[in-house]
């Protein structure tokens, strides 16, 4: 499994639109294959940074999202709501404890 950790920072005037954004979109990424979870998280001090959590199956599955209309479309609206250039991570999953 991948785990995906993206770091957006947007606009404080952008924070509502982003948000609708992702509320709009977040059950149709899920339903792309490969993918297994995708949660977003704000910053507690800083509201106008939001990160997304998702797991994929494997790269492959994350990099056909990528490729595909729905990544493009959805990215084409959140990018001009930036105030920075975002940053991502792909990790895999060592240890966990509950």
């Amino acid at each position: 499994m991948l785990v995906r950790i993206v770091k957006l920072t947007f606009k404080k005037e952008n924070i509502t639109s982003f948000e609708r954004i992702f509320a709009e979109t977040q059950q149709k990424i899920l339903g792309f294959g490969g993918c297994a979870l995708l949660e977003l998280y704000q910053d507690i001090n800083n509201p106008a940074i939001f990160f997304t959590y998702s797991h994929w199956e494997s790269t492959k599955f994350l990099d056909d999202y990528r490729q595909s209309d729905l990544f493009r479309e959805t990215w084409s609206k959140t990018k001009v709501l930036f105030d920075a250039k975002p940053e991502a991570w792909s990790i895999s999953k060592k240890n966990r404890v509950d």
